[in-house]
């Protein structure tokens, strides 16, 4: 499939690998390479980048990591964290103390390059709350691409609606009876399919058999004469 969708002039499709570290997919990093110029869009969905490190090794995931041209996180922590506060970069950011005394109170304001998102608030984040980094295309300029966002639903609506839900209609019920007997069933049914295909290859292996039996009869008859 991937070799099919991978390919120039094709349909733009997108390719979703969710709990990614679970799978190996072998040279990965060359399919989100070259998939993007084939309008191919890969996404990977990974619950910690350690757990990438374990099951494809620190070079790969390290790769895996640095190639992808989008990310979007939401709360992480550790060395995940610290990685992804890196990766948005510094920007400049204004700083202010205050100074009290006995006798005078002095404000001072500074600024000095700072880490957009830190990675303490990368671990803080709540539910719904996501950072990230996009990329763009030369004729199509983003000026923020790094965010911090928070996905807005309207909880009050969404309860109404699982209010409405029904349940399930029971279809019937299942016990252990009807399993042993449809377990038994199986059984037999593999017994009588294995029968009746071993008795089709005898017969076949019998009628070959003749057919060697009497080619091989003509053969000796005619060196005899």
């Amino acid at each position: 499939m991937i070799k099919l969708v991978n390919q120039k002039s094709k349909l733009k499709c997108s390719l979703i690998f969710d709990e990614f570290p679970t799978i190996y997919f072998n040279n990965i990093d060359s399919l989100i390479a070259t998939a993007r110029s084939n309008k191919v869009a890969t996404t990977l969905a990974v619950q910690d980048y350690s757990q990438l490190k374990k099951d494809y090794g620190r070079e790969q995931a390290e790769v895996i990591m640095n190639i992808v041209g989008n990310i979007i996180s939401g709360q992480v922590t550790g060395d995940t964290a610290k990685q992804l506060s890196e990766r948005f970069g510094k920007i400049i950011q204004e700083r202010q103390s205050v100074s009290i005394n006995s006798s005078d109170t002095s404000v001072s304001r500074s600024t000095q390059l700072d880490y957009a998102i830190p990675a303490s608030k990368i671990s803080s984040l709540s539910s719904g709350e996501f950072v990230g980094m996009v990329a763009d295309n030369p004729d199509n300029k983003i000026d923020l691409k790094v965010f911090h966002s928070e996905i807005q639903n309207d909880h009050e609506a969404i309860r109404q609606e699982e209010a409405q839900y029904e349940e399930i209609p029971k279809i019937r019920t299942i016990d252990s009876d009807i399993v042993q007997i449809n377990y038994l069933q199986i059984k037999q049914d593999i017994q009588e399919l294995l029968v009746s295909e071993l008795g089709s290859v005898a017969e076949d292996k019998s009628t070959i058999q003749d057919r060697t039996n009497a080619s091989g009869g003509g053969i000796t008859k005619g060196m005899r004469l």
